[in-house]
C-alpha cells in the first residue's frame, strides 16, 4: 500500500517515472545530510540509513533525490506499510539544503520541536511530518515557504495556536493538523487551491471567522474540538464538498437546507448544538447522514429516505416517521434508520413484517409503543416510550414546551 504522503506528493509520478541527474553534491548539502543522520537513527528492525555511507556518493543513499548538485527531495525513512521508522530529533541543518521541494517522515518515533530553519526552504512544495511524537509550536516561520502546497503534521504532539502566517499561504492545496493538542481559533485560509482540511482531534476554540474557509474545499473535518457559533454561513458556500464532520463540537444554529444537494458521499453532525427544522431542498442522495444528538426538530423530510445509513436519534423530531422511509427500509434501501430518543408520535408498520437482516431500526424512547421489536443499541437504553408527562404537543416550530428536556 502507498502510503498516503507519497501519493499527496507533487514528485510521486516523478520519482516513478523518470531519473534525476546525479553530480557531486553540493558541500552544504553534503555537510547538511551528515548533519541529519547524526540526529537520527533506525529503530529496531529497520534499516533504512544502511545505504547512508557518506564515503559514496549521497545522491545514491535511500530517500535522496537529486537534480544535478542539488537535493530537491529527502524522504526518511522505509515507507513500505508497516515497516519500523526512525528515532532521534530532526537537525537545524535541514534548512540548508536551499533546493529541497519535498521533505517526508515515515511513522516512527521522532521527537523535538519542527526546526526554525525550515523556513529557509523557500522551494518547499510539499512537508510530510506525521506519526511521530513531535511537540512545540508550529513554527510561524512556515509561512515564509510561499510555494507549499501540502502541509501535513498529523498524528503529533503539537501544541499551540495555528499560525496566521500559515493560513495565509498562497498555494496551499491539502493541510493536515489532524491528532494533535492544537489550540485557539481556526486562522483564515486564503488559498484558492485548498481542497483537503483536516483538523480533527484537536482542542481548538472559538467562532469560524467569516471567510476563514475557501470555497474551493472538497474535504472538511473538524471534528472532535471544542468550536463554538453558527456555520449556516460557512456551509452554504461550500457547494463543492464530498466529504464533511464537524461531529463532537459545540456548533449552534441551523443546517442550511441546501448542504444536503453538495455532492457529498458522507454527513457527520453528530454531537452539536444545533437546532431547527431539517428542510432538504431536493431528494438527498448523500448514503450517510448523521445529525444525531442534537436539538433538531419538526417533522422527518421524506426526502431523506434515499439516504443508505440515517441517524436521526437523540432530537426533537416529532410527528410520524414517512411512509416512504419504512418502504426503504423493507426493502433495505436503508441499512441504518435509528429515530431513538425523539417524540415520534406514530410509524407505519405492520407488527408481524420481517426487517431485512441487512437493515437495523431502532425506535425506543418516542412518544409510542414501538410496533415491532427491534435491535437497539445499548445506549438507546431499556424504556421502549417516553413518559407521558414529557410527551406533550409541541407548538410552533420551534418547540417551545419541551426545550429543557435534554432528550
Amino acid at each position: 500500500m502507498i502510503p498516503l504522503f507519497l501519493l499527496l506528493s507533487p514528485l510521486f509520478f516523478l520519482l516513478q517515472n523518470s531519473f534525476f541527474v546525479h553530480g557531486i553534491l553540493d558541500p552544504i548539502d553534503f555537510l547538511a545530510l551528515q548533519a541529519i543522520r547524526k540526529g537520527l537513527d533506525d529503530l529496531p528492525g529497520s534499516n533504512y540509513f544502511t545505504s547512508w555511507d557518506f564515503t559514496s556518493e549521497p545522491c545514491n543513499f535511500a530517500g535522496v533525490y537529486c537534480n544535478g548538485d542539488k537535493v530537491i527531495a529527502l524522504n526518511l525513512g522505509d515507507p513500505r506499510a508497516g515497516s519500523p521508522g526512525l528515532t532521534g530529533n530532526l537537525d537545524p541543518s535541514i534548512g540548508k539544503l536551499s533546493a529541497l521541494a519535498e521533505f517526508t517522515v515515515v511513522q516512527g518515533r521522532i521527537t523535538g520541536a519542527l526546526p526554525e530553519s525550515m523556513s529557509q526552504l523557500k522551494n518547499l512544495r510539499f512537508l510530510g511530518v506525521s506519526r511521530n511524537f513531535i511537540s512545540g509550536d508550529i513554527p510561524a516561520s512556515l509561512g515564509q515557504l510561499r510555494e507549499l502546497q501540502t502541509l501535513d503534521l498529523s498524528f503529533n504532539q503539537l501544541t499551540g495556536n495555528i499560525p496566521w502566517a500559515v493560513g495565509a499561504l498562497p498555494t496551499l492545496s491539502n493541510v493536515i493538523l489532524c491528532h494533535n493538542h492544537l489550540s485557539g481559533s481556526i486562522p483564515p485560509f486564503v488559498s484558492p487551491r485548498l481542497t483537503r482540511l483536516d483538523l480533527k482531534h484537536n482542542e481548538l476554540s472559538g467562532t469560524l471567522l467569516p471567510n476563514s474557509l475557501p470555497s474551493s474545499l472538497e474535504y472538511l473535518s473538524l471534528s472532535w474540538n471544542l468550536l463554538t457559533g453558527p456555520v449556516d454561513y460557512h456551509l452554504t458556500r461550500l457547494n463543492r464538498l464530498n466529504y464533511l464532520d464537524l461531529s463532537l463540537n459545540r456548533f449552534t444554529g441551523c443546517i442550511p437546507g441546501i448542504l444536503f444537494t453538495f455532492p457529498l458521499t458522507n454527513l457527520q453532525l453528530q454531537r452539536n448544538l444545533f437546532t431547527g427544522p431539517v428542510l432538504p431542498m431536493s431528494q438527498v442522495t448523500i448514503p450517510t447522514v448523521d445529525i444525531s444528538f442534537n436539538r433538531f426538530f419538526g417533522e422527518i423530510s421524506p426526502l431523506l429516505s434515499n439516504v443508505q445509513n440515517l441517524y436521526l436519534n437523540n432530537n426533537r423530531f416529532t410527528g410520524q416517521v414517512p411512509a416512504v422511509l419504512v418502504d426503504r427500509l423493507l426493502t433495505a434501501g436503508i441499512q441504518v434508520l435509528y429515530l431513538q430518543h425523539n417524540f415520534l408520535t406514530g410509524i407505519e408498520i405492520n407488527p408481524t413484517v420481517e426487517i431485512p437482516v441487512s437493515s437495523s431500526l431502532c425506535l425506543q424512547y418516542n412518544c409510542m409503543i414501538p410496533p415491532v421489536q427491534t435491535a437497539c443499541p445499548l445506549k438507546a437504553g431499556k424504556q421502549k416510550s417516553r413518559p407521558t408527562d414529557q410527551c406533550v404537543e409541541w407548538k410552533g416550530q420551534k418547540g417551545e414546551k419541551t426545550n429543557n428536556i435534554t432528550g
